[in-house]
């Protein structure tokens, strides 16, 4: 069962009556950087509360872990298909199914672009707060690296996402303080670097109060993500390698990861919180958009971003986590239900990752799943991200072994499924590295991003519909005019 460990509420009549329901918890006094502490719960420090206020931010703004996020960082990908029934935001998959970008406003790009530019603005306001105090003390210069570390985060996401994008690290308090051009790749990487560097400094390994909260292997897994990005595989690998060495290890059961019971495990790098009670939810709708869709009981979601046939094949035989991933209509969900099948349902194939149990059903008396957390690096991204430096920087036979760790999870004891690769020569690896990325993160927003950075979008996505300008999608037309043309939009749109 998931441990019930949050921030204080600023409500001791709500912190009674959590503590009623949760009593059976030994653990009951451990908090999670929910995002809702009020002024004058927290006396650790000064900027405790704003520190904590960025997490709730993660979890609330637009674009970052909400809906928005499914049509950026899965729907783009061979990997996953908007879902849903075929009129339901038909228009949205047309622009992300089939890469038909639009630069016109809409509700999903402009808060994908608001969102993250938000949780930027809150980080700035910290960051400067603390430098106008003019305090160093230990407690302090870790919440500024808590607000380094997630600036670079919703930086990298921007990045990803647009490409050149306004680096703006100032308090915005006018629309005009908002105004800024475009910068460079190579620019919006210096800062990310910096702001990491800063937050690796700064940020402890571990909280023992706090699960969840940011911490160094979290900046600094980060900061060898930039790296395997830049393609400087040296420096990928010298941050990856010290990050192995934290302490983080493979949960043991890819099957049961991504329930409840696999939240904040030994594989968390960093994980955005969710916390369903009886008169508490803290949650967004990221999981929701993803649930079956269907009526009465199997009323689970809105049933967007489903696996494609093309996932579904991608998967060797006998590979456990293609069970673990893909939920079938019309077949056994695992713990004692039949899906019904489609039709009536809308689609063949369902977002596991995002199921939620007949029990928690009854638990919670809903549907759907507003208690799972959100899992954004985990240690097995760091497995497949070192063997990947390794293997371009000619050490393809150490780098095997990353790769194995991983499959030997997978497989959980069965040597008949998921044999070790014993290949090693550099470009069996390679080709070994993108398919186990491929089913390991599946339905988890890394497939796209995967393409585009080995060159390999064109050929893979070309015949959806996939151009090389749709690398980045193009700036949102409102922010072009707010900005009075100092905004200009990406090639080719």
């Amino acid at each position: 069962m998931k441990r019930i460990s949050f921030i204080k509420i600023g409500s001791l009549a709500l912190l009674s009556m959590v503590a009623i329901t949760t009593s059976c918890e030994d653990d009951f006094l451990d908090k999670q950087p929910l995002g809702v502490a009020a002024e004058g719960d927290l006396g650790a420090g000064g900027f405790e509360e704003t520190a904590f206020g960025l997490y709730g931010k993660l979890r609330t703004e637009g674009g970052i872990t909400d809906f928005s996020k499914v049509w950026f960082q899965s729907i783009r990908s061979d990997d996953a298909a908007k879902g849903s029934t075929v009129t339901d935001a038909a228009s949205l998959g047309n622009m992300f199914d089939s890469f038909n970008y639009d630069a016109a406003e809409s509700w999903i790009t402009k808060g994908n672009w608001q969102g993250h530019y938000r949780l930027i603005y809150a980080c700035n306001d910290l960051i400067a707060a603390i430098e106008e105090s003019g305090l160093t003390d230990e407690g302090t210069m870790i919440n500024k690296a808590e607000a380094t570390v997630i600036r670079a985060f919703a930086y990298f996401d921007l990045r990803r996402d647009f490409g050149e994008v306004p680096i703006i690290l100032h308090k915005v308090v006018n629309p005009s303080d908002e105004i800024a051009p475009k910068a460079t790749i190579a620019e919006i990487d210096a800062q990310i670097v910096a702001d990491l560097t800063f937050a690796k400094q700064y940020l402890p390994m571990t909280w023992a109060n706090y699960p969840g909260r940011a911490t160094k292997g979290f900046a600094q897994t980060l900061l060898g993500k930039l790296y395997l990005y830049q393609q400087n595989w040296a420096m990928a690998a010298n941050e990856l390698a010290e990050v192995m060495s934290y302490g983080y290890s493979l949960y043991p059961e890819f099957n049961t990861l991504f329930l409840q019971e696999g939240d904040n495990s030994s594989e968390s790098v960093f994980e955005v919180q969710f916390l369903r009670l009886a008169g508490v939810n803290y949650s967004n709708n990221y999981w929701e958009t993803q649930g079956v869709r269907g009526s009465g009981s199997w009323d689970l979601g809105w049933g967007f971003n489903v696996p494609t046939q093309n996932l579904v094949d991608a998967f060797e035989t006998g590979d456990p986590r293609r069970e673990a991933t893909i939920l079938y209509s019309g077949q056994t969900d695992g713990y004692g239900l039949t899906v019904p099948a489609s039709p009536p349902l809308a689609q063949p194939y369902w977002n596991k990752k995002a199921y939620t149990l007949p029990s928690e059903r009854t638990e919670y008396s809903e549907n759907k799943n507003h208690w799972a957390n959100i899992k954004v690096l985990r240690y097995a991204d760091v497995l497949l991200m070192y063997a990947e430096a390794l293997n371009e920087q000619g050490q393809s036979s150490a780098a095997v072994d990353y790769i194995n760790q991983v499959r030997a999870r997978a497989r959980n004891g069965n040597a008949s499924v998921l044999p070790d690769i014993v290949a090693t020569d550099q470009a069996t690896v390679r080709t070994a590295i993108k398919q186990e990325r491929r089913v390991e993160f599946a339905m988890e927003g890394e497939r796209f991003y995967d393409l585009v950075r080995w060159g390999d979008a064109i050929s893979v996505l070309g015949p959806l519909g996939y151009q090389a300008r749709n690398a980045w999608y193009p700036i949102p037309q409102f922010a072009i005019d707010q900005s009075g043309g100092v905004l200009v939009q990406n090639p080719n749109y």
